[in-house]
């Protein structure tokens, strides 16, 4: 249960981003900075952790190995991944995206093939109740947003989804034995450096430089979100990525997100009280998920019985 411990927490710190992000559009913040200082203020603290453990030099041994497979994956699993949700909260309300953020729960079992692994369909029964907890929260409001706030703000999430998923996973796949979290974090924030550059350039032309609010807000969604969150997420993944079943179970752990986020919302936006369908579909998003624990306590359970008997 310690992974699924991590992955409750680290969706707690997540929901810091929908929050923020929201605060941030509010005020006229531009999308690009809202993305791009996340990953700038939360280099430093990278940089920091990883020199007190030691693993400065493994960290650059492996960019300079393949510095191609680091961009790629970089730019893919941090880069277009937040681009995109940052993207969509000019569009679709915090709620909105957190709940189609709940996809990454399908995105991973289903990304199993690309990594020479069976598509876990027992744990994916529990991840589409999950998913219909996530929709019906998401009916629950939706008929007040227009359609161009409904693609805008779902259909970016959707290749976020894809995007956080396949990074991290092709990076444990590649370095999972050779570098720790924290080293992985710091080489594929590094690695979407150029991508970051690039879009800041573009926002400061469009809009010039953020406002003292908006640094100060990223900043606390690269500490909360950045270092803690994902920090905690890629860790609990980690001690199960040779795992198809109990990986998904982690993945699952993010549906507290959306739950995270509503009353976040309530509590520093404002925001109305969730009701109706809106309560149907947390109460589905947390039977989900406690189905998925009490899955994987039993499995647990067996294997360690069958490991006494043998």
């Amino acid at each position: 249960m310690r992974p699924i411990i991590y992955g409750i927490l680290a969706a707690m710190f997540f929901a810091v981003t929908f929050i923020l992000n929201q605060s941030m559009q509010g005020a006229g913040g531009h999308w690009i900075y809202s993305a791009s200082l996340r990953f700038f203020l939360m280099l430093p603290f990278f940089i920091v952790i990883v020199m007190i453990r030691r693993g400065i030099g493994r960290v650059f041994q492996a960019l300079r190995a393949d510095i191609g497979f680091w961009l790629l994956y970089g730019t893919i699993g941090f880069g277009l991944f937040y681009g995109s949700i940052c993207f969509a909260a000019d569009y679709a309300p915090g709620w909105l995206i957190a709940g189609t953020w709940q996809l990454t729960i399908l995105a991973g079992p289903l990304l199993a093939p690309l990594f020479n692994q069976r598509i876990p369909w027992s744990a994916l029964k529990y991840s589409v109740l999950i998913v219909l907890g996530v929709v019906v929260m998401q009916l629950s409001v939706a008929g007040s947003l227009s359609l161009q706030s409904l693609l805008f703000g779902a259909l970016p999430v959707l290749v976020a989804a894809i995007a956080y998923t396949l990074g991290n996973r092709k990076m444990m796949e590649r370095y999972g034995n050779e570098l720790d979290v924290f080293e992985r974090i710091l080489g594929m924030t590094l690695a979407s450096l150029p991508f970051w550059i690039v879009l800041s350039v573009i926002a400061y032309i469009q809009v010039g430089l953020p406002s003292v609010n908006q640094v100060t807000q990223s900043g606390f969604v690269a500490l909360f979100s950045g270092v803690i969150a994902t920090s905690l997420f890629f860790y609990a993944t980690s001690l199960v990525r040779t795992d198809p079943v109990r990986l998904a179970a982690i993945e699952a752990t993010q549906s507290f997100e959306i739950v995270f986020t509503v009353f976040g919302e309530i509590l520093f936006l404002h925001a109305a009280l969730p009701t109706g369908l809106a309560t149907l579909g947390i109460i589905l998003v947390m039977l989900g998920m406690t189905l998925h624990s009490l899955n994987q306590a039993e499995r647990t359970v067996v294997r360690s019985a069958k490991r006494k008997i043998n």
